[in-house]
Protein backbone atom coordinates (compact mmCIF):
# COMPACT_ATOMS: atom_id res chain seq x y z
CA UNK A 1 0.00 0.00 0.00
CA UNK A 2 0.74 3.57 -0.68
CA UNK A 3 0.80 5.63 2.05
CA UNK A 4 -0.46 9.32 0.88
CA UNK A 5 -0.78 12.26 3.17
CA UNK A 6 -3.34 15.22 1.35
CA UNK A 7 -2.39 18.80 2.33
CA UNK A 8 -4.01 21.62 1.39
CA UNK A 9 -2.38 24.99 1.37
CA UNK A 10 -5.56 27.20 3.01
CA UNK A 11 -3.11 30.43 3.78
CA UNK A 12 -3.81 32.62 0.34
CA UNK A 13 -5.51 36.10 0.99
CA UNK A 14 -7.53 36.00 -2.72
CA UNK A 15 -6.58 39.68 -3.02
CA UNK A 16 -8.08 39.77 -6.55
CA UNK A 17 -11.70 38.20 -5.43
CA UNK A 18 -12.43 41.35 -3.43
CA UNK A 19 -14.89 42.40 -2.22
CA UNK A 20 -16.55 39.48 -1.95
CA UNK A 21 -12.24 37.94 -0.30
CA UNK A 22 -11.48 39.95 2.57
CA UNK A 23 -7.92 39.45 4.47
CA UNK A 24 -10.17 38.19 7.02
CA UNK A 25 -12.41 36.04 5.01
CA UNK A 26 -10.19 35.01 1.84
CA UNK A 27 -11.82 33.19 -0.87
CA UNK A 28 -10.71 29.57 -0.07
CA UNK A 29 -13.75 29.77 2.22
CA UNK A 30 -16.12 31.37 0.38
CA UNK A 31 -19.28 29.55 -0.99
CA UNK A 32 -18.99 31.07 -4.36
CA UNK A 33 -21.79 28.73 -6.01
CA UNK A 34 -24.21 25.95 -4.51
CA UNK A 35 -23.39 25.01 -0.68
CA UNK A 36 -20.10 24.50 0.26
CA UNK A 37 -16.67 26.58 0.12
CA UNK A 38 -13.86 26.06 -2.18
CA UNK A 39 -11.89 24.55 1.01
CA UNK A 40 -14.36 22.08 1.74
CA UNK A 41 -14.47 20.99 -2.06
CA UNK A 42 -10.72 20.49 -2.17
CA UNK A 43 -11.07 18.66 0.91
CA UNK A 44 -13.38 16.35 0.18
CA UNK A 45 -12.15 15.74 -3.07
CA UNK A 46 -8.31 14.34 -1.57
CA UNK A 47 -10.60 12.17 0.56
CA UNK A 48 -11.94 10.41 -2.49
CA UNK A 49 -8.18 9.39 -3.03
CA UNK A 50 -8.27 6.12 -1.80
CA UNK A 51 -7.54 2.45 -3.71
CA UNK A 52 -6.73 -0.78 -3.94
CA UNK A 53 -2.97 0.29 -3.57
CA UNK A 54 -3.73 3.66 -1.82
CA UNK A 55 -4.17 4.48 1.52
CA UNK A 56 -5.13 8.07 2.23
CA UNK A 57 -4.64 9.92 5.56
CA UNK A 58 -6.80 12.80 7.15
CA UNK A 59 -5.53 15.75 5.82
CA UNK A 60 -3.00 17.79 6.75
CA UNK A 61 -4.22 21.69 6.64
CA UNK A 62 -1.21 24.67 6.52
CA UNK A 63 -3.06 27.83 6.97
CA UNK A 64 -3.08 31.10 8.81
CA UNK A 65 -3.28 31.42 12.78
CA UNK A 66 -5.84 34.00 12.15
CA UNK A 67 -8.11 31.29 10.19
CA UNK A 68 -7.86 28.46 12.68
CA UNK A 69 -11.58 28.22 13.36
CA UNK A 70 -12.76 29.13 10.09
CA UNK A 71 -10.97 25.51 8.94
CA UNK A 72 -12.27 23.73 12.00
CA UNK A 73 -15.71 24.62 11.91
CA UNK A 74 -15.56 24.21 7.79
CA UNK A 75 -14.06 20.72 7.82
CA UNK A 76 -16.84 19.85 10.46
CA UNK A 77 -19.57 20.74 8.41
CA UNK A 78 -18.63 18.08 5.46
CA UNK A 79 -17.94 15.41 8.51
CA UNK A 80 -13.79 15.52 7.67
CA UNK A 81 -11.33 15.72 10.66
CA UNK A 82 -8.08 16.85 9.66
CA UNK A 83 -4.91 15.02 11.23
CA UNK A 84 -3.59 18.50 11.91
CA UNK A 85 -3.84 22.08 11.62
CA UNK A 86 -0.08 24.02 11.05
CA UNK A 87 -0.50 27.50 11.42
CA UNK A 88 1.82 30.12 10.36
CA UNK A 89 2.55 32.78 12.91
CA UNK A 90 2.75 34.98 9.33
CA UNK A 91 2.78 34.70 5.98
CA UNK A 92 5.77 33.29 4.11
CA UNK A 93 4.82 32.01 0.79
CA UNK A 94 3.89 27.99 -0.28
CA UNK A 95 7.66 26.75 -0.17
CA UNK A 96 8.07 27.10 3.91
CA UNK A 97 4.25 25.78 4.20
CA UNK A 98 4.84 22.88 2.37
CA UNK A 99 8.47 21.95 4.36
CA UNK A 100 6.38 22.54 7.58
CA UNK A 101 4.20 19.92 6.21
CA UNK A 102 7.01 17.71 4.83
CA UNK A 103 8.78 17.73 8.26
CA UNK A 104 5.17 17.00 10.16
CA UNK A 105 4.92 13.72 7.49
CA UNK A 106 8.47 12.87 8.89
CA UNK A 107 7.65 12.20 12.07
CA UNK A 108 8.10 8.95 13.74
CA UNK A 109 10.60 7.75 10.82
CA UNK A 110 7.41 8.00 8.11
CA UNK A 111 8.05 9.61 4.67
CA UNK A 112 4.49 9.44 2.92
CA UNK A 113 3.85 10.43 -1.05
CA UNK A 114 2.59 14.17 -0.02
CA UNK A 115 -0.34 15.12 -2.50
CA UNK A 116 -0.19 19.47 -2.15
CA UNK A 117 -2.99 21.18 -3.43
CA UNK A 118 -4.05 24.81 -3.04
CA UNK A 119 -7.70 25.12 -1.16
CA UNK A 120 -8.99 27.44 -3.66
CA UNK A 121 -9.42 25.81 -6.85
CA UNK A 122 -12.45 24.10 -8.55
CA UNK A 123 -13.07 21.15 -10.16
CA UNK A 124 -16.09 20.02 -12.10
CA UNK A 125 -15.07 16.19 -13.03
CA UNK A 126 -14.20 14.74 -9.85
CA UNK A 127 -13.47 11.26 -11.36
CA UNK A 128 -11.05 12.47 -14.21
CA UNK A 129 -9.44 14.33 -11.02
CA UNK A 130 -8.99 11.05 -9.34
CA UNK A 131 -7.89 9.36 -11.65
CA UNK A 132 -4.83 11.71 -13.02
CA UNK A 133 -4.38 11.82 -8.76
CA UNK A 134 -3.96 8.16 -8.02
CA UNK A 135 -1.40 8.42 -11.45
CA UNK A 136 0.55 11.09 -9.71
CA UNK A 137 0.83 9.24 -6.63
CA UNK A 138 1.95 5.99 -8.64
CA UNK A 139 4.55 7.98 -10.07
CA UNK A 140 5.88 9.85 -6.79
CA UNK A 141 5.77 6.43 -5.22
CA UNK A 142 8.90 5.50 -7.19
CA UNK A 143 11.10 8.49 -6.46
CA UNK A 144 9.74 11.22 -8.98
CA UNK A 145 8.39 14.46 -8.43
CA UNK A 146 4.63 14.73 -10.32
CA UNK A 147 3.15 17.74 -11.42
CA UNK A 148 -0.66 18.27 -12.55
CA UNK A 149 -0.62 20.11 -15.60
CA UNK A 150 -3.61 21.41 -17.73
CA UNK A 151 -4.25 21.43 -21.53
CA UNK A 152 -5.04 24.86 -22.20
CA UNK A 153 -7.88 25.66 -24.05
CA UNK A 154 -7.32 29.58 -24.34
CA UNK A 155 -4.29 31.67 -24.55
CA UNK A 156 -4.61 32.57 -21.03
CA UNK A 157 -2.15 35.73 -19.60
CA UNK A 158 -2.81 34.46 -15.57
CA UNK A 159 -1.64 31.10 -15.57
CA UNK A 160 1.98 30.22 -15.41
CA UNK A 161 2.75 27.38 -18.11
CA UNK A 162 4.95 24.16 -17.91
CA UNK A 163 6.84 23.19 -21.40
CA UNK A 164 6.66 19.25 -21.18
CA UNK A 165 9.14 17.13 -23.40
CA UNK A 166 8.00 13.56 -24.65
CA UNK A 167 10.22 10.44 -23.34
CA UNK A 168 9.80 6.66 -23.13
CA UNK A 169 7.52 7.07 -19.38
CA UNK A 170 5.59 10.03 -20.68
CA UNK A 171 5.90 13.77 -19.91
CA UNK A 172 9.20 15.20 -18.54
CA UNK A 173 8.91 18.78 -17.07
CA UNK A 174 11.58 20.99 -19.60
CA UNK A 175 10.52 24.82 -18.09
CA UNK A 176 8.83 26.67 -16.68
CA UNK A 177 7.36 29.74 -17.80
CA UNK A 178 6.21 32.93 -16.46
CA UNK A 179 2.91 34.15 -16.80
CA UNK A 180 3.09 35.13 -20.60
CA UNK A 181 1.55 37.75 -22.55
CA UNK A 182 -1.52 37.43 -25.08
CA UNK A 183 1.18 36.84 -28.36
CA UNK A 184 3.14 34.34 -26.24
CA UNK A 185 0.19 32.70 -24.88
CA UNK A 186 -1.31 32.39 -28.72
CA UNK A 187 2.39 31.02 -29.42
CA UNK A 188 2.30 28.37 -26.12
CA UNK A 189 -1.03 27.03 -28.07
CA UNK A 190 -0.26 26.97 -31.13
CA UNK A 191 2.68 25.10 -30.51
CA UNK A 192 1.12 22.32 -28.27
CA UNK A 193 3.48 20.89 -25.69
CA UNK A 194 2.78 23.69 -23.49
CA UNK A 195 0.44 23.32 -19.88
CA UNK A 196 -1.19 25.42 -17.21
CA UNK A 197 0.83 25.30 -13.99
CA UNK A 198 -1.84 24.01 -11.70
CA UNK A 199 -0.03 24.75 -8.67
CA UNK A 200 -0.80 20.80 -7.39
CA UNK A 201 2.48 18.53 -6.43
CA UNK A 202 3.01 15.24 -5.23
CA UNK A 203 6.22 13.87 -4.25
CA UNK A 204 7.42 12.04 -0.91
CA UNK A 205 7.98 13.79 2.07
CA UNK A 206 11.98 13.17 2.17
CA UNK A 207 11.89 13.90 -1.56
CA UNK A 208 10.95 17.13 -0.84
CA UNK A 209 13.30 18.05 1.65
CA UNK A 210 16.05 17.14 -0.32
CA UNK A 211 15.33 18.94 -2.97
CA UNK A 212 14.83 22.01 -0.73
CA UNK A 213 18.03 21.54 1.05
CA UNK A 214 19.74 21.56 -2.45
CA UNK A 215 18.40 24.48 -3.81
CA UNK A 216 17.47 26.37 -1.04
CA UNK A 217 19.58 25.30 2.34
CA UNK A 218 18.51 28.48 3.83
CA UNK A 219 14.53 27.73 3.46
CA UNK A 220 15.53 24.13 5.13
CA UNK A 221 17.46 25.29 8.06
CA UNK A 222 15.55 28.29 9.32
CA UNK A 223 11.49 26.34 8.77
CA UNK A 224 13.67 23.22 10.98
CA UNK A 225 14.50 26.22 13.29
CA UNK A 226 10.69 27.14 13.42
CA UNK A 227 9.19 23.56 14.05
CA UNK A 228 11.94 22.40 16.56
CA UNK A 229 10.04 25.43 18.86
CA UNK A 230 6.94 24.51 17.59
CA UNK A 231 4.16 24.12 20.66
CA UNK A 232 0.78 21.55 20.08
CA UNK A 233 -2.46 22.50 21.48
CA UNK A 234 -5.02 19.79 20.31
CA UNK A 235 -5.08 19.73 16.15
CA UNK A 236 -3.36 23.01 16.08
CA UNK A 237 0.53 23.09 15.25
CA UNK A 238 2.23 26.21 15.99
CA UNK A 239 5.82 26.69 14.74
CA UNK A 240 8.18 29.47 16.74
CA UNK A 241 7.04 32.74 15.69
CA UNK A 242 10.53 34.25 15.88
CA UNK A 243 11.95 31.59 14.25
CA UNK A 244 9.82 31.18 11.43
CA UNK A 245 9.81 35.12 10.97
CA UNK A 246 13.05 34.29 10.12
CA UNK A 247 12.10 32.23 7.07
CA UNK A 248 12.71 33.76 4.08
CA UNK A 249 9.60 33.98 1.78
CA UNK A 250 9.65 32.28 -1.49
CA UNK A 251 6.83 29.86 -3.91
CA UNK A 252 7.52 26.00 -4.24
CA UNK A 253 8.37 26.89 -7.71
CA UNK A 254 11.06 29.39 -6.85
CA UNK A 255 12.36 27.58 -4.74
CA UNK A 256 12.62 23.99 -5.96
CA UNK A 257 10.44 23.21 -9.10
CA UNK A 258 12.05 25.81 -11.57
CA UNK A 259 15.45 24.38 -10.69
CA UNK A 260 14.95 20.57 -11.03
CA UNK A 261 15.01 20.49 -15.15
CA UNK A 262 18.71 19.63 -16.16
CA UNK A 263 19.68 18.06 -12.89
CA UNK A 264 19.07 14.11 -11.76
CA UNK A 265 15.88 14.81 -9.92
CA UNK A 266 13.10 13.28 -12.04
CA UNK A 267 10.04 16.00 -12.57
CA UNK A 268 7.11 14.41 -14.24
CA UNK A 269 4.11 16.49 -15.47
CA UNK A 270 0.27 14.73 -15.46
CA UNK A 271 -2.10 15.87 -17.33
CA UNK A 272 -5.08 16.84 -15.76
CA UNK A 273 -8.27 16.57 -17.93
CA UNK A 274 -10.80 17.82 -15.05
CA UNK A 275 -13.05 20.99 -15.98
CA UNK A 276 -10.37 22.69 -13.38
CA UNK A 277 -10.10 26.29 -12.48
CA UNK A 278 -7.90 28.02 -9.89
CA UNK A 279 -10.74 31.11 -9.38
CA UNK A 280 -7.74 33.43 -9.62
CA UNK A 281 -10.07 36.22 -10.24
CA UNK A 282 -13.79 37.56 -10.99
CA UNK A 283 -13.18 36.80 -14.83
CA UNK A 284 -12.16 33.19 -14.24
CA UNK A 285 -15.24 33.14 -11.52
CA UNK A 286 -17.41 34.41 -14.90
CA UNK A 287 -16.15 31.42 -16.60
CA UNK A 288 -17.23 28.66 -14.72
CA UNK A 289 -20.54 30.15 -13.44
CA UNK A 290 -23.60 29.00 -15.32
CA UNK A 291 -24.99 31.37 -17.95
CA UNK A 292 -28.22 32.69 -19.63
CA UNK A 293 -27.94 32.39 -23.41
CA UNK A 294 -26.47 35.94 -23.74
CA UNK A 295 -23.63 34.33 -21.87
CA UNK A 296 -24.42 36.74 -18.23
CA UNK A 297 -24.34 34.78 -14.68
CA UNK A 298 -25.55 35.96 -11.80
CA UNK A 299 -25.60 35.14 -8.02
CA UNK A 300 -28.13 36.26 -5.50
CA UNK A 301 -30.92 38.77 -6.52
CA UNK A 302 -29.68 39.90 -9.68
CA UNK A 303 -31.76 41.15 -12.45
CA UNK A 304 -29.68 41.42 -15.78
CA UNK A 305 -31.23 43.63 -18.99
CA UNK A 306 -29.69 43.68 -22.72
CA UNK A 307 -26.70 42.53 -21.03
CA UNK A 308 -23.84 40.36 -22.80
CA UNK A 309 -20.65 38.21 -21.10
CA UNK A 310 -21.50 39.85 -17.40
CA UNK A 311 -21.38 38.70 -14.29
CA UNK A 312 -23.36 39.78 -11.05
CA UNK A 313 -22.80 38.97 -7.84
CA UNK A 314 -25.17 40.14 -5.02
CA UNK A 315 -25.11 39.48 -1.48
CA UNK A 316 -27.41 41.49 0.25
CA UNK A 317 -30.00 43.46 -1.53
CA UNK A 318 -31.18 43.49 -5.15
CA UNK A 319 -28.62 44.75 -8.09
CA UNK A 320 -29.90 45.60 -11.18
CA UNK A 321 -27.80 46.34 -14.58
CA UNK A 322 -28.65 47.44 -18.17
CA UNK A 323 -26.73 47.59 -21.39
CA UNK A 324 -23.30 46.04 -19.72
CA UNK A 325 -21.22 44.12 -21.86
CA UNK A 326 -17.75 42.23 -20.44
CA UNK A 327 -18.73 43.56 -17.03
CA UNK A 328 -18.17 42.51 -13.26
CA UNK A 329 -20.35 43.90 -10.71
CA UNK A 330 -19.93 42.55 -7.02
CA UNK A 331 -21.70 44.03 -4.34
CA UNK A 332 -21.80 43.12 -0.36
CA UNK A 333 -22.98 44.59 2.45
CA UNK A 334 -20.39 47.73 2.45
CA UNK A 335 -18.74 47.53 -0.61
CA UNK A 336 -19.36 47.78 -4.37
CA UNK A 337 -16.86 46.10 -7.25
CA UNK A 338 -17.49 47.29 -10.86
CA UNK A 339 -14.67 46.45 -13.92
CA UNK A 340 -14.06 45.63 -17.18
CA UNK A 341 -13.80 41.60 -16.93
CA UNK A 342 -10.87 41.50 -18.97
CA UNK A 343 -8.85 43.91 -16.27
CA UNK A 344 -10.76 41.78 -12.95
CA UNK A 345 -7.20 40.67 -12.10
CA UNK A 346 -6.35 44.69 -11.56
CA UNK A 347 -8.79 44.37 -8.57
CA UNK A 348 -5.79 44.60 -6.27
CA UNK A 349 -4.98 48.00 -7.17
CA UNK A 350 -8.08 48.81 -5.36
CA UNK A 351 -6.82 46.48 -2.05
CA UNK A 352 -3.78 48.09 -2.54
CA UNK A 353 -5.07 51.42 -1.85
CA UNK A 354 -7.29 50.11 0.72
CA UNK A 355 -4.40 48.82 2.62
CA UNK A 356 -2.38 52.26 2.11
CA UNK A 357 -5.64 54.31 3.27
CA UNK A 358 -5.89 51.66 6.33
CA UNK A 359 -9.74 50.80 5.42
CA UNK A 360 -11.48 48.46 7.34
CA UNK A 361 -12.70 46.89 3.73
CA UNK A 362 -9.70 45.20 2.80
CA UNK A 363 -9.64 43.43 6.03
CA UNK A 364 -13.85 42.49 7.40
CA UNK A 365 -16.86 42.07 6.04
CA UNK A 366 -19.46 44.52 7.90
CA UNK A 367 -20.24 40.63 9.09
CA UNK A 368 -17.16 39.20 11.18
CA UNK A 369 -16.77 35.49 11.74
CA UNK A 370 -15.36 34.68 15.26
CA UNK A 371 -14.84 31.02 17.07
CA UNK A 372 -17.95 31.62 18.53
CA UNK A 373 -20.27 32.85 16.20
CA UNK A 374 -20.41 36.23 14.41
CA UNK A 375 -21.85 39.89 14.48
CA UNK A 376 -22.92 42.24 12.01
CA UNK A 377 -22.50 45.90 12.14
CA UNK A 378 -25.92 47.01 10.92
CA UNK A 379 -25.42 50.59 11.67
CA UNK A 380 -23.71 53.11 13.27
CA UNK A 381 -22.72 56.90 13.98
CA UNK A 382 -21.40 59.38 16.30
CA UNK A 383 -20.85 57.55 19.31
CA UNK A 384 -23.39 54.96 18.72
CA UNK A 385 -23.03 51.66 16.81
CA UNK A 386 -25.97 48.63 16.29
CA UNK A 387 -24.54 45.16 16.20
CA UNK A 388 -26.09 41.81 15.85
CA UNK A 389 -24.59 39.19 17.20
CA UNK A 390 -24.94 35.39 17.23
CA UNK A 391 -23.35 32.68 19.31
CA UNK A 392 -22.89 29.11 18.30
CA UNK A 393 -24.66 26.73 21.28
CA UNK A 394 -22.44 25.86 23.82
CA UNK A 395 -19.96 28.80 22.70
CA UNK A 396 -19.20 31.70 24.83
CA UNK A 397 -17.07 35.41 23.82
CA UNK A 398 -13.91 36.11 26.36
CA UNK A 399 -14.34 37.67 29.97
CA UNK A 400 -13.83 40.98 29.04
CA UNK A 401 -14.48 45.23 29.71
CA UNK A 402 -14.12 48.02 27.80
CA UNK A 403 -12.73 51.35 28.89
CA UNK A 404 -14.20 53.98 26.45
CA UNK A 405 -18.18 52.37 25.50
CA UNK A 406 -21.45 50.93 27.53
CA UNK A 407 -23.41 48.70 25.74
CA UNK A 408 -27.13 47.32 25.68
CA UNK A 409 -27.95 43.72 24.80
CA UNK A 410 -31.52 42.98 24.14
CA UNK A 411 -31.94 38.69 22.80
CA UNK A 412 -34.07 38.24 19.63
CA UNK A 413 -33.59 34.68 20.39
CA UNK A 414 -32.10 31.87 22.01
CA UNK A 415 -30.47 32.03 25.54
CA UNK A 416 -28.38 33.98 27.04
CA UNK A 417 -26.05 34.23 30.32
CA UNK A 418 -24.40 36.76 30.95
CA UNK A 419 -21.70 37.76 33.86
CA UNK A 420 -22.48 41.34 34.77
CA UNK A 421 -19.93 42.28 37.32
CA UNK A 422 -20.51 39.93 40.49
CA UNK A 423 -23.92 38.82 39.27
CA UNK A 424 -24.89 36.29 36.72
CA UNK A 425 -28.04 36.10 34.93
CA UNK A 426 -30.14 34.34 32.49
CA UNK A 427 -32.10 36.85 29.44
CA UNK A 428 -34.66 34.94 27.18
CA UNK A 429 -36.12 36.18 24.11
CA UNK A 430 -37.69 40.19 24.65
CA UNK A 431 -35.46 40.49 27.26
CA UNK A 432 -32.23 42.99 27.86
CA UNK A 433 -29.57 44.15 30.25
CA UNK A 434 -27.02 47.28 30.35
CA UNK A 435 -23.40 46.98 30.82
CA UNK A 436 -22.06 50.07 32.24
CA UNK A 437 -18.44 51.52 31.03
CA UNK A 438 -15.68 50.14 32.98
CA UNK A 439 -17.99 46.71 33.63
CA UNK A 440 -16.52 43.33 33.55
CA UNK A 441 -18.97 41.05 31.86
CA UNK A 442 -19.25 38.14 29.42
CA UNK A 443 -21.68 36.44 26.92
CA UNK A 444 -22.76 32.73 26.14
CA UNK A 445 -24.88 30.68 24.63
CA UNK A 446 -25.90 27.65 27.64
CA UNK A 447 -28.44 26.40 25.36
CA UNK A 448 -28.84 23.96 22.18
CA UNK A 449 -29.81 26.52 20.02
CA UNK A 450 -27.88 29.83 18.32
CA UNK A 451 -28.36 32.25 20.47
CA UNK A 452 -28.98 35.76 18.74
CA UNK A 453 -28.88 39.37 20.30
CA UNK A 454 -28.92 42.84 19.27
CA UNK A 455 -26.16 45.28 20.80
CA UNK A 456 -26.24 48.61 20.94
CA UNK A 457 -23.01 50.36 22.01
CA UNK A 458 -22.50 53.99 23.11
CA UNK A 459 -19.71 55.94 23.68
CA UNK A 460 -16.66 57.94 23.03
CA UNK A 461 -14.19 55.32 21.01
CA UNK A 462 -16.26 52.20 19.84
CA UNK A 463 -13.31 50.69 18.37
CA UNK A 464 -12.23 46.26 18.36
CA UNK A 465 -9.02 47.31 20.17
CA UNK A 466 -10.86 48.65 23.03
CA UNK A 467 -11.33 45.01 24.83
CA UNK A 468 -9.61 43.95 27.98
CA UNK A 469 -10.09 40.49 28.02
CA UNK A 470 -9.50 38.55 31.33
CA UNK A 471 -10.41 35.12 30.34
CA UNK A 472 -10.38 33.71 26.79
CA UNK A 473 -11.42 30.21 25.49
CA UNK A 474 -9.78 30.90 22.00
CA UNK A 475 -6.18 31.67 23.38
CA UNK A 476 -6.52 35.40 22.72
CA UNK A 477 -5.52 38.27 24.57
Amino acid sequence: MISVQPVIMAGGSGTRLWPLSRAGYPKQFLVLSGNESLFQLAAKRLADLAGSDIQVAAPCIVGNEEHRFLVLDQLREVKLDPSSVLLEPMGRNTAPALTLAALEALEGGKDPVLVVTPADQTVTQPAAFTAALQRAIRVADGGAIAILGITPDRPETGYGYIRTQADAAGLAVAQFVEKPNLDTAKGYLAAGGYYWNSGMFVLRASVWMKALERFRPDIATATRAAWAGRKTDAKFVRPAKAEFGAVPSESVDYAVMERCPGTDLSLRMIPLDAGWNDLGAWEAVWQVADKDAHGNASVGDALIADSENTLVHATSRLVGVVGLKDVVVVETADAVLVSDRARSQEVKQIVNRLGKEQRGEQNLHRKVHRPWGWYDSIDQGERFQVKRIMVKPGASLSLQMHHHRAEHWIVVSGTAEIVNGDKTILLTENQSTYIPLGQTHRLANPGKVPLEIIEVQSGSYLGEDDIVRFEDTYGRS
